[in-house]
């Protein structure tokens, strides 16, 4: 079973997704913030990270860098759940290494898809 971390300070959009993704069978943890992210991603490295943008302390892309630069995540799924929508948002998060990029609101039968697809990318 594969588990996934979902970063956001929305308490109903880290319920809705865990929700969700348990019911499609995945374990899934959950972090308020950057700072526990990189702690729970630190103590036990998840299959995929689902990460906000904008939070409080250390923004998503701040996350995204640390576990970029890191050689034990560095090829860690991450995919980028975010309200920001503007190109030069997702091409923001492109660039600094998401693996794929979806805006809120969202569908979620394609989230699970997508993370299904960015898993079966990485072999898991």
């Amino acid at each position: 079973m594969s588990r996934i971390l979902v970063v956001d300070d929305d308490p109903g959009i880290v319920q809705l997704i865990s929700f969700r993704l348990t019911r499609s069978g995945f374990e899934v943890d959950t972090a308020a913030d950057g700072e526990s992210a990189l702690g729970r991603i630190r103590d036990t490295p998840p299959d995929l990270v689902l990460l906000d943008i904008l939070m409080p302390g250390l923004s998503g892309l701040d996350v995204l860098a640390e576990i970029r630069a890191s050689e034990q995540t560095a090829q860690l799924p991450v995919i980028m759940l975010t309200a920001k929508t503007l190109e030069g948002d997702i091409e923001l998060g492109f660039e600094r290494g998401a693996t794929d990029y979806i805006v809120k609101p969202f569908s979620p039968r394609e989230l699970v898809s997508r993370v299904n697809a960015a898993i079966a990318r990485t072999g898991g």
